[in-house]
């Protein structure tokens, strides 16, 4: 049976880049005018009032589109995040971390967007109380936006990003110097937090998400990067790795992974199994398979792709599934110039989400 491989990002996966690129750019005016409001400042054009409806404006704005880009995000099937990943952090199996700090932060939001329109009831306290907690947003969202960002490297994108980080440390630099205008040791300290804070930003970023192989080691799915490999050059995901270091043409390993499952919005439910291969042969193994669920919490197949590799190299044999007959899988995998065919015997625990079994690998006849 042939199964077709999804070759492309969807419409929804550059949507939610532009949702959370406008998100970004609105929570950094929001607390930039929030900082101004703080600090009661005023003018004879701009009166605290205006200052103060702006900031709520645009704070309600920057909720708003931050909605957006969770929404796009979930509709895109282009990545294993589903309803869970958006509010629990760092539960994800897509760059967990840094998709983690993105829930964390949409957490936050919820919360203070939540006090601010039952703030007649919660009361002044603790609507104030958890009003600052939309001050520790802003650096998660950032964090966020440069971990899982895809335009992260890109001119713009860094000159956008470097812009809203000067805005923030200016605004905060003004409060400090309004709030202690005698005390030059606080003053001096605020600044130094600042220029550290600023400087070790620019080497992590230079050293993370501008360094080499970022995407892989954010976290990444394996399966994900061979589709967005294959779609930039062209080629086929087994032809992609034909330079790619090998594994034993038979070999017998033990798994033990994860799994993963959630609705799309087209019906049908995506199961990613994640794991590495342990034993004489070590390397790692993905499969994604998407289809109709059954009854019993099983799925029927309808499309699937498989990731199989050593560990220095998890992309080196890509493919797809061949047969599925309960936690009895067959796939067949190519690095280009050979191919194997896998026969995998899963046990998965439902309550924990923990894959454990056995992979077994011979050579597959002819080229895939």
């Amino acid at each position: 049976m042939t199964l077709p491989l999804a070759a492309s990002p969807s419409v929804w996966w550059y949507a939610t880049r532009g949702a959370g690129t406008m998100a970004l750019v609105l929570l950094t005016a929001s607390v930039v005018l929030g900082v101004i409001d703080w600090g009661r400042w005023q003018s004879e054009r701009w009166p605290r009032f205006v200052v103060d409806g702006i900031h709520r404006t645009v704070s309600l704005v920057a909720v708003s589109m931050v909605a957006v880009h969770v929404l796009t995000t979930l509709l895109d099937s282009f990545t294993s995040i589903g309803l869970r990943d958006a509010f629990i952090p760092f539960a994800s199996s897509y760059r967990p971390l840094w998709l983690g700090l993105g829930a964390l932060a949409f957490d936050l939001l919820l919360a203070v967007t939540a006090t601010s329109v039952l703030r007649r009831r919660v009361g002044h306290r603790v609507w104030r109380g958890v009003h600052w907690a939309a001050y520790a947003c802003w650096p998660l969202a950032f964090l966020h936006s440069l971990g899982t960002g895809t335009d992260t490297p890109v001119p713009w994108m860094l000159l956008l990003s470097l812009a809203c980080v000067i805005a923030v440390l200016a605004a905060a630099g003004w409060r400090a110097a309004a709030t202690w205008p005698q005390e030059r040791r606080a003053r001096s300290l605020a600044g130094a937090v600042a220029a550290t804070t600023l400087i070790a930003l620019v080497i992590w970023t230079a050293t993370g998400p501008l360094g080499a192989n970022w995407a892989s080691r954010a976290g990444t799915p394996s399966t994900v990067l061979a589709s967005v490999g294959a779609a930039s050059t062209g080629a086929s995901p087994a032809s992609a790795g034909a330079a790619a270091p090998t594994l034993p043409s038979r070999f017998s390993a033990r798994i033990d992974g994860s799994l993963h499952r959630r609705a799309l919005a087209n019906g049908l439910i995506l199961v990613d199994i994640r794991s590495t291969l342990a034993g004489a042969t070590q390397g790692s193994l993905e499969v994604q398979i998407e289809g109709q669920p059954v009854e019993g919490g099983g799925v029927a197949m309808s499309t699937s792709r498989v990731a199989l590799g050593p560990r220095s190299e998890p992309l080196a044999y890509r493919g797809e599934l061949t047969s599925l007959s309960g936690s009895r899988l067959l796939a067949r995998v190519s690095d280009g110039s050979r191919s194997l065919a896998l026969r995998l015997n899963l046990a998965i625990d439902e309550a924990t989400g923990r894959v454990h079994g056995f992979a077994n690998a011979q050579p597959a006849p002819g080229r895939s």
